[in-house]
């Protein structure tokens, strides 16, 4: 009986320790920290991976499309447009804002010029999974809160005013009425209101359906299609009718408003959207909330979030914490729901489909997330999310009228944006780190299909010639360095698949970097169709006529994750490279350089943190025998790209691909070539790392000792000599222990034997 009560006790000491860091992880979340100038995050309510992601918009300029509010909102805003359903968080490109609602209390306004209201930021509270503000304007108090499916809002109204609510179906983050193709609204038996509207913003013919209801019956409404705006339709008062009192209503721009008449108490709004149909998006909201607890919804939502949050523990400084456990809060938002409970979806074709045992999501924004966001969902989430990222892949692959894989979806729908065909690494990651539950011929039946579709942004001319030209595809550089590493990584799923002739192909064309690269320069550099190299060249070149994707050649030279061995050997020798990185970092760059180049943020000489092709460089110094000055580097990086405010993040979070960054490097490793299986060792930037395994096992990450350099590493009390961590040993769990000191150790990692894969010098 005593050792039962004692196994009692210490499994409620466990579990009550487990509870109290989820809850510190929680409360060291800022979801304002990106919210400011460039890092295109929001504050509102989302639970992990949620169709709904519930936040204001502040948007000054909503009649065209945006850079800068490509999340709906902005830090440095006064005004709040109102609260709509969907957004993208730490996008470079905007859309969505779905269902935009605003509370009015006496007189409705219906245009946004009108309905728009002050606030402060010290009324704003912003959490995981909620998020309140006070309307300066009405006076009301507004308050967010979400399932995966559902958004619910509370608004606490003055008493001694009518309350309102105004739904504008012709409001958009990308665009002002002009994008709306159709739209409807209708107000059924019971007070519950469906609706629908189709848009072509970002992606074309996206279709997205609701059902919304209140906890309060309505005692009047009104529809009206405005289009264009007439200006008699400026204001009109709470108590006016006219013909559009109807319970029905379609058009082109829809607006639409509800009244309850005084109110006691606050009135509770469940939103619930659908891709599929409105009777979708009812059976979303009956299955998701009930009764309109509002605060039970919140309180699923933090449970939720802890439960996420918990799966990693960090022990640093209470600064630090909060920019990682913000980082992961934001790695863990996308790729995000988009099928109904009953397994539902739209996919790329625009038809309806059905998911079993898998749930369909979307939102890839693959140029920027094969990197390091879904290698963490393979470490954190391999059973749960990777496999759904895997299905959704392939069933989008088949789908799509194309027959290859997205390359940025959203919604199930293609935009087309950047170069690459990067949902290949994606799978093949997956694949190699033994992830399965899915067709894996199939997955690699789609890899290869989109790896020889000619009609993609110069594949043809890259299949034929072994690179893109450039005076047939202005971006041609860009795009053979990195169809060579995606191509690789085809070659190493056929290897695991024992797919010879596959591997064989993929192998070949891996290799194809090398035909830009000019030994000569040392620089990547513009091809023409004839052969020879672009004159005049310019390593410093960006933007339009450049021949690269949004960076030059001191960005570009070094992609080449799969044989990095190759360019050393290219530019003459490790010294070469080593001096080559250091003359990127330390450049004096003239701003006007990269003027008429969007999404350029966080610079440190050519270096160029707030964009992804950057994203690796610092680690390629351990390739060249000299780690140390890889810890040198990220410590300049970490410093300066990083601190836990709106203006926190250097350049756009592109879902979650800037965090996943921050996370790994902090954690002392990174996957600077995904389907390698290996992670390159930098240094750990917290004392301590806990990563809870989903396979049961934890692993210890432990920094000893002071100083920025790395003196020695060990793995389970045995010496570690190599720069690199492999993936298996990570899921095996122990500890993984750095001692640091204050001079560099420059024998660490110096021998050919110690250093990261490359195809070059790699035997399988």
């Amino acid at each position: 009986m005593k050792s039962l009560l004692v196994r009692s006790a210490l499994l409620a000491v466990c579990l009550g320790g487990i509870a109290g860091a989820q809850s510190a992880a929680f409360r060291s979340v800022d979801p304002m920290i990106g919210t400011g100038p460039d890092g295109h995050t929001f504050p509102g309510a989302v639970v992990p991976f949620g169709m709904v992601q519930l936040s204001p918009d502040t948007e000054i300029k909503p009649f065209k499309q945006s850079y800068k509010w490509a999340a709906g909102y902005r830090y440095e805003d006064s005004s709040i447009l109102g609260f709509s359903h969907t957004h993208f968080s730490g996008a470079g490109h905007s859309d969505l804002g779905d269902v935009l609602i605003t509370p009015e209390a006496g007189e409705v306004k219906l245009e946004p010029a009108d309905y728009r209201s002050t606030f402060q930021h010290k009324s704003e509270t912003a959490e995981p999974g909620y998020y309140a503000v006070t309307l300066d304007t009405p006076q009301v108090r507004a308050e967010l809160t979400a399932t995966t499916r559902v958004g619910v809002h509370r608004y606490t109204f003055p008493s001694d005013k009518p309350a309102h609510l105004v739904v504008d179906l012709r409001s958009s983050i990308y665009s002002y009425a002009g994008k709306v193709m159709w739209s409807r609204v209708r107000l059924r038996e019971g007070g519950l209101v469906t609706g629908m509207r189709e848009t072509r913003g970002w992606a074309p013919a996206r279709q997205l359906y609701f059902a919304m209801r209140f906890s309060a019956p309505v005692t009047g409404h009104l529809f009206r299609n405005v289009e264009p705006v007439p200006q008699e339709y400026l204001g009109f008062s709470g108590v006016r009718r006219d013909a559009t009192d109807v319970p029905f209503k379609e058009g082109r721009g829809l607006v639409a408003a509800f009244d309850f008449g005084q109110l006691a108490r606050p009135l509770v709004v469940e939103v619930a959207l659908s891709t599929v149909s409105e009777e979708g998006a009812i059976a979303n909201l009956n299955a998701e909330v009930k009764g309109f607890d509002f605060d039970g919804v919140r309180a699923q939502a933090r449970a939720a979030w802890e439960k996420e949050l918990g799966r990693v523990e960090f022990s640093g400084t209470e600064a630090m914490k909060k920019n990682l456990y913000t980082a992961l809060y934001h790695a863990l938002m996308a790729p995000s729901t988009a099928m109904d409970v009953d397994g539902r979806y739209r996919g790329p074709d625009e038809e309806v489909h059905q998911a079993k045992n898998w749930e369909f999501v979307s939102t890839f924004s693959l140029w920027d997330t094969y990197r390091a966001e879904q290698p963490l969902m393979t470490l954190l989430q391999p059973e749960e999310r990777t496999n759904n990222v895997v299905h959704s892949l392939i069933a989008s692959q088949q789908q799509s009228p194309y027959g290859i894989l997205p390359v940025w979806q959203f919604a199930g729908l293609e935009t087309w944006c950047m170069i690459g065909y990067h949902a290949v690494p994606i799978l093949a990651d997956a694949y190699r780190k033994g992830i399965r539950g899915y067709d894996a011929e199939a997955a690699l039946n789609a890899m290869v299909a989109s790896a020889r579709y000619r009609q993609y942004e110069g594949v043809g001319e890259y299949i034929d010639r072994g690179y893109v030209p450039v005076d047939h595809d202005d971006e041609s550089a860009s795009e053979t360095m990195e169809y060579a590493f995606d191509d690789w990584t085809i070659a190493q799923m056929a290897h695991a698949m024992g797919k010879k002739e596959i591997e064989q192909e993929f192998t070949k064309r891996a290799a194809y970097w090398r035909n830009v690269f000019d030994a000569k320069s040392g620089f990547v550099r513009p091809r023409l169709a004839d052969g020879s190299f672009r004159e005049p060249f310019d390593p410093a070149k960006a933007g339009n006529g450049s021949g690269f994707t949004e960076g030059n050649a001191w960005q570009y030279s070094w992609y080449q994750p799969q044989d990095e061995a190759g360019l050393i050997q290219l530019l003459g020798g490790e010294d070469k490279l080593i001096q080559k990185l250091d003359a990127m970092f330390d450049a004096k760059v003239d701003p006007k350089q990269y003027a008429d180049v969007e999404d350029i943020a966080g610079m440190i000489g050519q270096y160029i943190h707030g964009n992804e092709p950057s994203h690796h460089l610092a680690y390629l110094y351990a390739y060249a025998g000299a780690p140390w000055r890889t810890q040198e580097r990220l410590k300049q990086i970490i410093e300066s790209q990083y601190r836990p405010a709106p203006d926190g993040l250097v350049g756009n979070d592109d879902l979650g691909q800037m965090s996943a960054w921050l996370l790994f490097t902090s954690m002392g490793f990174y996957p600077v070539a995904p389907g390698s299986n290996e992670y390159v060792l930098g240094r750990p930037f917290v004392d301590e790392t806990t990563l809870h395994l989903p396979n049961g096992k934890t692993l210890r990450i432990v920094k000893e000792g002071s100083g920025d350099y790395v003196g020695s590493v060990s793995l389970n009390r045995q010496p570690l000599t190599r720069v690199f961590l492999r993936h298996d040993e990570l899921l095996a769990g122990g500890e993984f222990h750095f001692t640091m000191q204050s001079t560099p150790n420059k024998e660490f990692g110096r021998t050919p034997s110690a250093r990261p894969y490359s195809m070059s010098t790699a035997a399988y």
